[in-house]
């Protein structure tokens, strides 16, 4: 029984436990059973003891979350295929979690070129100086080359796995991973020592598209599954990016393919980032403490660059150029912050590359 099916009778009986409880003829009101799968899953809810089957999965895999807990990845619960279970190590981030971090991912082909690789080091190193998160699937090649970048730049990442969370694969980027778990995460929704299967890792693409508020596709061939998640992500409604390539170079097939069909195109680190700040900020549970304060000036506790921008920017919309004079930072390190700004809530880009206070 897959995620798909998991969620619809998570929502047409309002829990899991009312399911398990639920007689046959009730489950056959649920769209997608029918009768044969209705009786195989109730002859083995017969001789399953959910306390004892539970216990024996916490003993093997004591770090997990299911869609009902709080610390569930928000984004992942906007999707039709959320994984029922979502196995993790590492360094758990809960903001990072109720999406008050913004996700990136950053995809491509097993074998880019120079320019593939070069790129896919620029845009990772000025995400995470941008306050963004690098998720990737701990592949060969440009999903590597995010992750390591990431962390050489002193950034987070996530790598999202197509095997259990203690089977590194491949495993020339064993080391890569140790030092992903030590400042980040690595996910699975498969337990742990599950072994290399080809049918998983296609199935991973879209936990890395759920995961991320927009992706990024470096090199692809036509037939890469860099296309999957791309494909996945455009359709959750997430954003789409691709990195423009030649026509003489087969990774630069899927690319231009993407682009053609709608995919933003990527110029420069600066217009990707100009790119990320029209992203539509999340929508976040009141809190009490914050609705006293609703009258307050105060931002919540910034870095000092982003502190040093937040206080240039005014009630009314200026430009982008009396940031930077205003300032004295370099344009690029302006746009970073009012990109995060932004995904904060706390300015608003207008019409005509213009900043104000929300």
């Amino acid at each position: 029984m897959g995620p798909t099916l998991l969620l619809r009778l998570y929502h047409h009986f309002g829990s899991l436990e009312r399911a398990w409880q639920a007689s046959p003829a009730e489950w056959l009101a649920v769209e997608g059973i029918g009768e044969q799968t209705g009786a195989i899953a109730h002859k083995a809810i017969m001789t399953l003891d959910p306390a004892a089957l539970l216990d024996e999965h916490e003993q093997a895999n004591p770090h997990f979350w299911t869609p009902a807990e709080p610390d569930y990845p928000r984004l992942l619960l906007e999707i039709p295929d959320p994984p029922p279970l979502l196995y993790y190590r590492g360094v758990v981030d809960t903001s990072e979690n109720q999406g008050m971090r913004p996700m990136i991912g950053i995809v491509g082909t097993r074998s880019p070129t120079d320019y593939g690789n070069r790129w896919t080091r620029r845009l990772a190193q000025t995400l995470v100086k941008a306050g963004f998160i690098i998720v990737s699937g701990m592949a060969e090649g440009v999903d590597a080359i995010a992750h390591q970048s990431c962390l050489d730049a002193g950034g987070r990442t996530i790598g999202v796995m197509g095997t259990g969370v203690n089977k590194i694969y491949p495993r020339k980027n064993l080391h890569l991973a140790k030092r992903t778990i030590e400042h980040g995460l690595v996910l699975s929704e498969y337990p742990v020592n599950t072994p290399p299967d080809r049918v998983n890792f296609p199935r991973r693409n879209r936990i890395i598209a759920g995961l991320c508020r927009a992706t990024i596709v470096i090199e692809a061939g036509s037939q890469s599954g860099a296309l999957i998640t791309a494909r996945v992500a455009n359709d959750y409604g997430r954003e789409v990016y691709a990195l423009p390539g030649s026509l003489d170079n087969p990774t630069s097939r899927g690319c231009l393919e993407l682009i053609e069909k709608g995919a933003q195109l990527i110029l420069d680190e600066a217009h990707l980032l100009e790119s990320l700040g029209h992203l539509p900020n999340l929508d976040f549970p009141p809190n009490p403490e914050s609705q006293l304060n609703l009258l307050s000036p105060e931002p919540p506790p910034l870095s000092p660059e982003l502190n040093q921008v937040f206080r240039a920017v005014p009630l009314e919309a200026t430009s982008l150029d009396m940031l930077v004079q205003e300032t004295g930072m370099a344009t690029n390190a302006v746009l970073s912050a009012l990109v995060q700004l932004e995904l904060m809530g706390l300015v608003l880009q207008v019409p005509g590359m213009r900043y104000q206070r929300s």
